[in-house]
């Protein structure tokens, strides 16, 4: 049967490229096992760039961006999944080629989707979204590569951002002392929602840690949103034996580095990718999400936003204006 539903469509136009909302059906939609309703999706950089047009991330246009979708399950042709059991989808081909959660409907393979665990509600699921997930597994690979002590220093890049803030929330959660490296001026937001101390400016951690080969040993870990030189000094900056995580570029795809954190300090780096992460791999993130991971404020984390505003909202993560999350709530009708 088909459904006729709302979405936010990308069209090109020549050069141009424009998102409407638009009725949309589900004929419109790829094949797959599994139809859900869309109640959340949320928005992450990956979006932003399909909506503008950005052709490594989606080729082909007309297109529903949102790499992130939390809803009913609809119909299942495999028996996978049950009518009516809600359900999360991440990453995979969701949102870059396959239409994607900025719609009411969305239609995928089963093997991408993830029940959703009993501790969280579907728009807890999109507060975390990729955004989470990725802040999830860069925890995940610090913690179960290093020797860290409760109290012990971590670094956050990208600190206002999705990932960054869950990823400093959960940390400071788990005890740790983590300084916020941030390029933005959102300071009530880093103070007073994720409750940062310490927080410094993405130029001043850049001259303080990435001017020689080797910089005083600082952080026992990190958490790099950001890639470029903040990457860099990271790794120059970081104790004997400790780990960065690295999962986005936004500021650069290079590295400025020497082998010398690696072989006289013995440090680590350790890619984090969340689009092509197995399964069983993502159950335990979200179910560590879902409980003794799971921020006090990760509803202060996120600003719920309609159709008609995500425009804007994209904007503001392409120009680096952004703070936190935001969750896209569906029309319930």
């Amino acid at each position: 049967m088909t459904k006729r539903f709302k979405g936010y469509r990308v069209v090109q136009d020549g050069d141009r490229f424009y998102g409407e909302i638009s009725e949309l059906t589900t004929d419109s939609l790829k094949a797959g096992e599994v139809l859900i309703k869309v109640a959340y999706s949320s928005l992450n950089y990956k979006d932003a760039l399909s909506a503008s047009g950005n052709k490594g991330v989606t080729k082909n246009y007309p297109h529903v961006p949102g790499i992130d979708a939390a809803g009913v399950v609809v119909f299942c042709g495999d028996g996978t999944f049950s009518t009516g059991q809600e359900v999360i989808v991440t990453g995979f081909d969701l949102g870059m080629n396959t239409w994607g959660g900025f719609a009411e409907y969305v239609r995928v393979p089963s093997s991408w989707v993830i029940e959703l665990p009993h501790a969280l509600s579907l728009k807890e699921a999109m507060c975390f979204g990729t955004a989470g997930l990725t802040a999830g597994l860069s925890v995940h690979k610090i913690l179960s590569s290093a020797i860290l002590a409760k109290g012990e220093s971590i670094a956050v890049s990208g600190v206002s951002g999705g990932v960054g803030s869950i990823a400093a929330s959960i940390l400071l959660k788990l005890g740790y002392q983590v300084t916020g490296i941030s390029g933005g001026k959102n300071d009530d937001f880093l103070h007073n929602v994720i409750g940062l101390e310490q927080i410094i400016s993405r130029e001043d951690f850049i001259n303080t840690y990435n001017t020689k080969a080797l910089s005083p040993q600082r952080f026992a870990a990190g958490v790099d949103a950001v890639g470029g030189e903040i990457l860099s000094g990271m790794i120059k900056s970081l104790a004997y034996n400790g780990i960065v995580s690295c999962c986005g570029n936004v500021s650069g795809h290079g590295l400025d580095t020497s082998i010398y954190p690696f072989i006289l300090r013995g440090v680590q780096l350790s890619g984090i990718d969340s689009v092509n992460a197995s399964v069983g791999l993502r159950k335990i993130i979200w179910e560590m999400l879902s409980s003794e991971w799971k921020p006090d404020n990760l509803q202060e984390l996120c600003e719920e936003i309609s159709l008609e505003q995500l425009p804007e909202k994209l904007h503001l993560m392409l120009s680096g204006g952004a703070r936190g999350r935001y969750v896209l709530k569906h029309d319930p009708s």
